[in-house]
């Protein structure tokens, strides 16, 4: 038999007998992850309980979630679900963006083609229905923005959750020097543990989720916080709401700054 069988035997062997023992300990670990998320859960609802003049409603959530985004440097602003489609459109073509890439399947996506058409005829939408090998060099140099919609937020942080697929995938929130967020207020937890209990992450944890708190920054020459190394320089965050976005958007708009 030569080395290599005997190498490759060894391993499965190895791997045998690694799982055997994790099987055999699996009802102790269960119950120690019980307890676990039993003593986590009741630490976070003291908390909450603690808290809950502060982020008890909706108006405060995203009161809460503009301030920490803002913090970080992000844009924020909302508007309602009539609204924020042709407000984006106009912003966009206020700030010089060319070619927007957004996943025109989705509901938001569509809603924002259509608005660019009226009120931003000369920005041209971009779809991610190819291979990245096959246009890489577009993607990099001539895209503009990217749109992307968060499955959810963390108030508290100040936090986008999105989950990429393959209409919309990383790449078009880390590519292009400005990504756009939408988010509907209605999906903003308090913080990330309500996320994870609310969605039930521990019954279905999506294989990429990402969490974004404002523009790509570092900190590693000379200590000088630097935006867009390694992602977007801007972030703008759309909040869909309604009557809050009412007495808010005009306050709450920004300029448009990339």
């Amino acid at each position: 038999m030569s080395v290599a069988k005997l190498d490759t035997l060894d391993t499965i062997d190895a791997r045998a007998r690694m799982l055997g023992r994790l099987r055999a300990s699996a009802p102790v670990a269960a119950t120690q992850v019980e307890a676990l998320d039993q003593r986590i859960d009741a630490h976070y609802a003291q908390r909450r309980a603690h808290d809950a003049a502060t982020l008890a409603t909706q108006t405060a959530r995203i009161a809460q979630f503009q301030r920490m985004l803002e913090a970080a440097h992000a844009d924020v602003v909302c508007a309602s679900a009539q609204a924020w489609p042709a407000a984006l459109a106009q912003r966009l073509a206020t700030a010089g963006v060319k070619r927007l890439l957004l996943d025109t399947k989705g509901s938001e996506g569509a809603a924002l083609a259509a608005a660019l058409q009226t009120h931003a005829p000369a920005i041209e939408t971009r779809t991610y229905a190819e291979p990245i090998e096959t246009w890489k060099s577009e993607l990099f140099d001539t895209i503009d923005a990217g749109f992307t919609v968060a499955r959810s937020g963390l108030a508290a942080t100040g936090t986008l959750v999105v989950v990429p697929d393959a209409n919309a995938p990383r790449t078009v929130s880390l590519v292009p020097p400005l990504h756009i967020a939408l988010i509907h207020a209605d999906t903003l937890h308090t913080d990330l543990h309500s996320a994870v209990a609310a969605e039930r992450w521990r019954d279905g944890m999506p294989t990429n989720l990402v969490m974004i708190s404002g523009p790509s920054k570092t900190s590693d020459i000379q200590q000088t916080t630097a935006y867009g190394a390694h992602g977007p320089r801007a972030l703008w965050v759309v909040v869909v709401t309604g009557e809050y976005a009412a007495t808010t958007s005009q306050a709450t708009s920004k300029g448009a700054a990339q």
